[in-house]
């Protein structure tokens, strides 16, 4: 029996009848209040591992490729239906319209079933996130070679409480007692039930018409189907799985937690088996539509999301969250928040990156610390390695823009674009201001605010001259620090600054030199 939460083998449920009869239908009961989440979503909708939690017992139950799925909504039932509608829009929906238990739920999706119906019935819930589609054909095949009227599927617990308890005779299964309704010496049977059975179409029919709400909870139980079944002389088994957390329900945001935790460090387990390398799987957190090639490395603190792939070679993290993002090979994305984006391979982005959605980063590019990008397509070895804006925008290759580049996208109404050819230089601290293009070889001084197109390989300088007020500081902030320290300044410029301006004089005077 599989645990991983990615093996959901399809076709498994018409391998499990001899005839090729196959399952006749599965009803998900997905009908409950869930009071306990406290939640205006419905309790279905919470998310496991990024999906929510009906979307895994759907693909379970659609696994069996059975010939009718019933979904049975009833609390929030507007938003569960909508989900189905995108999800599973083959699956037909009935309605419970009084929360009257579980027997009254299976009557509901019976309902929308024919009349004659008959073979095998699967009833299972809509919040048992782990339940694969491979328990649910072991459960079926179980079913069909013990020749049983009900088959149940269990799991020994250590703590049975809240559960119903199976009291077996000579191994079939007597009945099954519920928490409030158990006497001391079943209240410590161990073996519980999961809720999900299999059923032959007419003893589930003929059970459910004869329940009554004679019980702790005044509700119409689907257990006491099991003893109809038993006074008619029919056999009920059960069939065990060793996989507890497969039975496990979700009904509050303790149990929602654990369940994700659990999802989770299966996940990681699959993909380190798989060849990546995990660093700290305790702090990494992978959604189960991730893709993940060999040789990746994860470092602690990374959480891939949505639909993220990452190409092998790649290393993200730490501190990286990632949301539908594709990372090429052998890219490295360091403290990065990015959401629908591509990271082209042998990029760098971080730290501190933010990439907003329609960021595309070309081979070998660079994206760096303080760097945030939106709607931005930047080429092939483009950079742009710190404290920049750069939205709205299209880079050649081999661009580079300096720090403290603005690009300048929105006028207040209107987001506009500006283009960078190849081989562009931008220097510190420019201002873009969109819509713009600067041509292949262009450079654009340093501090310029640019507003209008610069021709290739053309020099664009758009500054205001610089007035110096001397003795500003004397007459304005008499006393003051800048005053005290202006006062003992010696004279003359810094001695670095001064060796850079002669290196560039050095250069221009070999040029102009060599011009001759």
């Amino acid at each position: 029996m599989s645990t991983d939460p990615h093996t959901f083998p399809q076709g498994a449920g018409r391998s499990a009848r001899p005839d090729g009869a196959g399952v006749s239908a599965v009803i998900v009961l997905a009908a409950g209040g869930g009071t306990r989440m406290k939640s205006r979503t419905s309790k279905l909708l919470h998310r496991v591992a990024g999906r929510p939690m009906l979307s895994y017992a759907v693909q379970a139950a659609g696994s069996l490729e059975p010939d009718r799925l019933v979904v049975v909504v009833g609390h929030e039932r507007e938003q569960v239906q909508a989900h189905l509608a995108e999800f599973a829009p083959e699956v037909s929906i009935a309605v419970q319209e009084h929360q009257n238990g579980t027997g009254d739920a299976v009557r509901a999706g019976l309902s929308v079933l024919p009349d004659d119906l008959d073979g095998v019935v699967v009833v299972t819930y809509g919040d048992v996130p782990m339940l694969s589609g491979a328990t649910l054909a072991e459960l079926v095949a179980a079913h069909e070679a013990e020749a049983n009227a009900v088959t149940v599927l269990t799991a020994v617990v250590d703590d049975p409480t809240g559960y119903g308890r199976v009291v077996r005779s000579g191994g079939a299964v007597e009945r099954i007692v519920e928490q409030r309704d158990a006497s001391p010496d079943e209240a410590v049977i161990r073996e519980i039930n999961s809720g999900i059975y299999v059923f032959d179409a007419a003893t589930l029919r003929e059970g459910l018409s004869g329940l009554t709400s004679d019980n702790a909870q005044g509700e119409l139980y689907l257990t006491d189907v099991i003893g109809f079944a038993n006074a008619a002389g029919r056999r009920v088994g059960a069939h065990r799985t060793e996989d507890v957390w497969q039975t496990e329900g979700v009904n509050d945001r303790v149990q929602l937690a654990a369940m994700n935790a659990e999802m989770n460090r299966r996940i990681c387990e699959h993909w380190m088996r798989e060849g990546v390398t995990i660093a700290d799987p305790r702090t990494t957190w992978i959604e189960d539509d991730v893709a993940l090639e060999p040789d990746v490395t994860l470092l602690p603190g990374t959480q891939l999301l949505g639909a993220t792939s990452i190409a092998t070679g790649a290393v993200v993290g730490p501190d990286t969250t990632l949301r539908d993002v594709e990372v090429g090979e052998n890219a490295h994305v360091i403290r990065t928040h990015g959401e629908l984006a591509v990271i082209g391979p042998n990029a760098d982005v971080g730290p501190w990156a933010r990439l907003r959605p329609g960021t595309e980063l070309g081979a070998g590019g660079k994206i760096g610390t303080f760097v945030e990008t939106k709607n931005a397509r930047i080429g092939a070895g483009s950079k742009v390695p710190h404290l920049t804006y750069c939205g709205d925008a299209i880079l050649g290759e081999g661009v580079n823009v300096g720090a403290g580049t603005i690009f300048a996208n929105y006028d207040g109404t209107h987001k506009s674009t500006t283009h960078l050819g190849d081989d562009v230089f931008i220097g510190s601290n420019s201002v873009l201001v969109a819509p713009v293009d600067i041509a292949d070889g262009a450079f654009i001084a340093a501090g310029s605010a640019v507003t209008q197109d610069v021709p290739a390989g053309a020099l664009g300088v758009a500054r205001s001259h610089l007035h110096v007020s001397n003795g500003w500081v004397a007459r304005t902030r008499p006393g003051s620090k800048a005053d005290r320290s202006a006062a003992a300044h010696e004279g003359g410029i810094h001695p670095a600054v001064q060796a850079s301006r002669d290196v560039l004089e050095a250069d221009a005077a070999e040029k102009a030199e060599g011009g001759r």
